[in-house]
């Protein structure tokens, strides 16, 4: 077990690493496939957006991509233009999404109300080379605007939902989908969010239960878990540290788990609150992530003796399934994290504590590999020292009298 140990704390660094390194990725550094090129860009506070754009003050016309990271081919997504105020009714919109036979749609919506479904329509001002593409999750907006406000500062909405039946749906009422608009300094560059007052009140209503979902699982699976199985698998080596570390395992097990299952309800909550919003792959991974720890949970009444002939295959299907729920539990927080859009910070943080916890699990292996050598050196020691010089019996073997020869 200890080699296996040692590879996932390896690959859990690299893996911590390199989603340290996408998410500090900014739309400066972004390369388009079609090399196109544009003249400035601003990476957008919420939906894990981007938009690039090219400004010609003089003849007012506005080149643009608008990219939407970690997106599927089961979503559509929308940037818009508002001429006359804040929010999204009145917007004039770039929907885009890709179809069942898998080619792309990009159109023009105006948006007259809110319960709006996208129907395609001339906006108030020219568009034209519109098209999208999506590769990789991830799905580009072009298009170039013929704009008839003299002034360099407008007013955006960007948003993102599911398709049915290759038609827009109903997006999220809550989190970052209702905060994803603001106004954008063309020539500066400067970007501020904005939320409306019907906007403001709907986030004030809804937003708590997500945030208290994305908590309590992200201290429960994300921090606690991962805490228990470093204490199980090194504290548990040091003499003076048994029996307490087991039951500081046990603790922060259980701590995990009753959080984890207040925050497996927050979800469905959340989900029978959304009818028509579905995150399929999050939701199986939680699934998949409650049942594997309640079947954890129940083996604790199983558990069969140190000097049990079960035991060892016991202490196999634990470790097992321990490690396969911390695997699904780190990979479903950063999927819960993409489909939140939460300011960057919060991803880095949690990145900067996973990297703190396989430095603490490296360093405490390095420990533990250094005690059990120096246990094996002192026993082969102690055993020579008992065996004699030259044999069992004294220092010759004869009980200290010289051999008989014949």
């Amino acid at each position: 077990m200890g080699a296996t140990m040692r590879c996932m704390v390896i690959l859990g660094v690299l893996f911590a690493l390199f989603m340290s390194s996408t998410s500090a990725q900014s739309c400066s550094k972004y390369n388009f496939a079609s090399n196109k090129v544009f003249s400035a860009c601003s990476d957008l506070p919420y939906l894990n957006s981007y938009l690039h754009w090219t400004y010609s003050p003089s003849s007012q016309s506005l080149e643009i991509a608008f990219r939407r990271l970690g997106t599927s081919s089961s979503r559509w997504v929308s940037w818009a233009i508002n001429p006359t105020s804040q929010g999204m009714v009145g917007s004039q919109a770039l929907v885009a999404f890709q179809k069942s036979d898998g080619t792309m749609r990009a159109y023009t919506s105006p948006i007259k109300s809110y319960q709006t479904g996208f129907q395609e329509g001339d906006l108030s001002f020219p568009v034209s080379d519109l098209s999208a593409t999506y590769s990789n999750n991830e799905m580009i907006v072009y298009a170039t605007l013929k704009l008839q406000n003299s002034s360099s500062t407008l007013n955006q909405v960007w948003q993102e939902g599911p398709l049915s039946n290759d038609s827009p749906g109903m997006h999220p009422t809550t989190g970052p989908n209702v905060q994803s608009m603001g106004t954008l300094n063309l020539l500066s560059g400067e970007s501020k969010t904005t939320a409306g007052a019907s906007s403001s009140k709907l986030k004030a209503k809804n937003a708590s239960p997500l945030i208290i979902h994305g908590v309590l699982n992200a201290v429960s699976w994300g921090i606690l878990m991962p805490l228990g199985a470093i204490i199980a698998r090194y504290v548990k080596e040091f003499p003076l540290a048994d029996p307490a570390w087991f039951y500081l395992h046990v603790t922060c097990q259980l701590s995990a788990f009753i959080l984890g299952v207040a925050g497996f309800g927050t979800g469905l909550r959340l989900g029978s609150q959304s009818p028509g919003v579905t995150y399929a792959v999050h939701r199986g991974l939680g699934i998949a992530l409650f049942t594997l720890a309640l079947v954890q949970v129940s083996a604790l009444l199983i558990r069969p003796k140190k000097d049990h002939k079960w035991r060892s295959y016991w202490n196999c299907y634990h470790y097992l399934v321990g490690y396969g729920i911390l695997g699904i539990s780190i990979a479903n927080i950063f999927k819960g994290l993409d489909i939140l859009s939460p300011e960057k910070k919060w991803k880095r943080a949690y990145i900067g504590i996973l990297v703190t916890l396989a430095s603490l699990a490296l360093l405490l292996e390095v420990i533990v590999w250094f005690l059990k050598r120096s246990k094996r050196s002192a026993g082969a020691d102690k055993l020579k020292s008992s065996h004699g010089t030259n044999g069992t019996n004294g220092l010759n073997g004869y009980g200290g009298r010289k051999p008989e020869t014949v």
